[in-house]
């Protein structure tokens, strides 16, 4: 039988392995764009899940352990394959409800429930996929446990489906075959179950190797986080370490030190040899890991909210079973909104047209549901409207409407900033809600968008041979131009979604890594083109990653 005891263990052992081996699945993205890969998504989903099950007695059920692990991966779930994670031991959770141990036909139906869980969540499901592969253990275990009354050997029958289900992904995928990979997010979820499997067989919880990102499973003492002040004035804690890049942006530390100095205070940021250590209290965490992947690639990443864990530390974390919410915002509005964005001059734009909250993170720092639902529990709105702005996102955030108990989340599925910032603009207080949000997301899809970025691997799209390192230019996500000179990228990639008699305005949102003066060299050839016939304004909204978002209406 698996009992409670070897499940908590077995997802700390998940969470370890996994991690181990996170960037070893980042590199099986094979979409050059710089985003929230998937290894580095699943590795903090279910590491959220491993930190709570350390607080798990010896003697807890298989139903109360799998519940507080589906509760935990649902709120850290990051990007959609830390979703579609959370919602298998969402599954997983249902299937042991009311058990004290599990048997082989347990085992059967959770992954049963797991499947259901999954394949409900995605509107149009992909086969080669994550999907596909815990579909095919599903399978396995259901027909394994027919022939055999043993858990363990129902769970190894899964497992073994599994990866040979991944095995097969390329083919029913061209475009991994095409890149010579399996699917990302079904190699991540095959971790997961390696990892387990070491305990339910072996008895053995993998441990965390050294380099490898694993932050050691820790919680934090109660009465140590009560004697934090009531005054917080930066609410979150940043901990991680760079691994030096040769081909890193930035070099220099001291950069990085003085930019977390002007945002944030308790900087500490070391310089030792291939590795830079760096902790921050800051209210934009976001921006932290954007300006850090500056000097190479991020590992032992550990961000944790003050305000919340102060919150809850002072009215007790939980109450038998039942877990306290942090304080809320009184929902006194008819309406708010959340925005998800990253730069502060996006921050402020969204602040100005009327967003409540702006949630810090975008393309390579995806937030978590937590992180939205905390947001949504913060606007003082009986309604409120969620912009993920990153079709990575959107997931995330419609995990948080069931979690918001006194007040309507209603999550509009913005693909990006140009489209949350028209959805936005098009609220009318004199409309009700479903009118309101019929209205935003058709003023959101009628905006095109351009965007300017760098390859962050090599790859091949449609084609087209991409090496790292060389500008992209996007048109509605798509990518259309590859060269080495970004402001002429830039103007590539706005003239070819703009047309003259359908469109009039344009809005060029400049980031990092330019200047205004290359945004006006983009104005300069466009209105050189185009003439009266566009309206054309700059905005500098210091975005990572992108040099340019532009808008096209």
């Amino acid at each position: 039988m698996i009992t409670g005891l070897m499940f908590r263990d077995s997802i700390i052992s998940a969470a370890n392995n996994i991690a181990n081996s996170r960037q070893a699945v980042d590199a099986l993205n094979i979409f050059p764009v710089p985003d929230g890969d998937t290894g580095t998504n699943m590795s903090m989903t279910i590491g959220a899940a491993a930190k709570e099950m350390a607080t798990l007695p010896d003697n807890c059920t298989i139903e109360e352990a799998s519940a507080h692990c589906a509760s935990a991966l649902l709120r850290g779930a990051r990007g959609n394959s830390g979703v579609i994670l959370s919602l298998i031991f969402r599954g997983f959770s249902k299937g042991f409800k009311g058990l004290k141990e599990a048997g082989s036909k347990d085992i059967a139906n959770a992954f049963k429930e797991g499947v259901d869980a999954a394949y409900k969540a995605v509107m149009k499901p992909t086969e080669g996929t994550i999907l596909t592969v815990i579909r095919e253990a599903k399978d396995a275990a259901v027909e394994m446990a027919e022939i055999q009354d043993d858990p363990l050997e129902v769970a190894f029958a899964a497992l073994q489906a599994g990866k040979e289900a991944l095995a097969k992904t390329p083919d029913l995928l061209p475009v991994l075959k095409k890149a010579g990979v399996v699917d990302a997010g079904g190699q991540g979820l095959i971790l997961v179950f390696e990892g387990m499997e070491s305990v339910w067989h072996n008895g053995v919880i993998i441990q965390s190797l050294d380099g490898s990102g694993v932050t050691p499973v820790s919680v934090p003492s109660k009465s140590t986080v009560a004697n934090a002040s009531d005054d917080i004035e930066f609410g979150y804690c940043s901990e991680f370490l760079i691994e030096k890049s040769n081909n890193a942006k930035e070099k220099d530390p001291l950069r990085l030190r003085a930019y977390l100095e002007s945002i944030g205070d308790c900087v500490v940021v070391v310089d030792d040899n291939d590795i830079i250590k760096v902790h921050v209290h800051s209210n934009e965490p976001g921006n932290v890991i954007q300006s850090a992947l500056k000097y190479g690639q991020l590992i032992n990443i550990k961000i944790d909210n003050m305000r919340y864990q102060h919150a809850n530390a002072e009215v007790g974390v939980k109450d038998g079973d039942k877990i306290i919410e942090p304080i809320a915002a009184e929902p006194k509005n008819d309406y708010g909104f959340v925005a998800v964005c990253a730069g502060q001059g996006l921050e402020e734009l969204f602040s100005d047209i009327g967003a409540d909250v702006v949630v810090s993170g975008g393309q390579t720092m995806n937030p978590s549901t937590d992180d939205i639902l905390n947001a949504v529990m913060s606007t003082p709105a009986k309604t409120v409207f969620v912009l993920p702005n990153n079709k990575n996102i959107i997931m995330a955030a419609e995990q948080a409407i069931p979690l918001a108990n006194d007040r309507e989340v209603r999550v509009l599925q913005t693909k990006t900033i140009p489209q949350g910032i028209s959805a936005l603009l098009c609220f009318d207080d004199t409309c009700d809600a479903d009118e309101n949000q019929m209205n935003m997301m058709a003023a959101a899809q009628a905006v095109e968008t351009a965007q300017v970025t760098f390859a962050a691997r090599d790859s091949e799209v449609d084609g087209q041979q991409v090496h790292e390192g060389e500008i992209m230019g996007l048109c509605n996500g798509k990518i259309k131009y590859i060269g080495k000179e970004i402001t002429d990228i830039a103007f590539k990639t706005t003239d070819k979604l703009f047309r003259k008699n359908e469109h009039s305005l344009i809005t060029i949102i400049y980031g990092e890594g330019v200047t205004e003066e290359d945004a006006d060299a983009v104005t300069q050839k466009l209105q050189n083109k185009y003439g009266n016939d566009v309206e054309i304004s700059v905005v500098n909204g210091g975005q990572p990653v992108y040099y340019f978002i532009i808008s096209v209406e």
